[in-house]
């Protein structure tokens, strides 16, 4: 599988063709992906879309599901 590169707060990872954003960013060894409005970290729960908190900056566009969001060469992500 031809592998791409993306961009986890501004880290370059490699990542096959085709993974998610939440593969990326789990790739990169972050373990927070957003803040809750208490400051608490949050990660993804559900993997599919349902339970929002995988929230993340993709591309200069907030709030991208980061479990639905497909990864192209050099999709920059941002973990808010």
């Amino acid at each position: 599988m031809k592998e791409i590169t993306v961009y986890v707060n501004g880290k370059p990872v490699q990542v096959p063709e085709g993974a998610s954003a939440a593969t990326a960013i789990n790739k990169a060894g972050e373990t927070s992906f957003r803040q809750s409005v208490k400051g608490d970290e949050r990660a993804p729960l559900c993997g599919m879309g349902i339970c929002f908190e995988c929230r993340v900056e993709i591309d200069g566009e907030p709030h991208q599901l980061a479990c639905k969001r497909t990864c192209c060469n050099g999709t920059e992500i941002k973990t808010l």
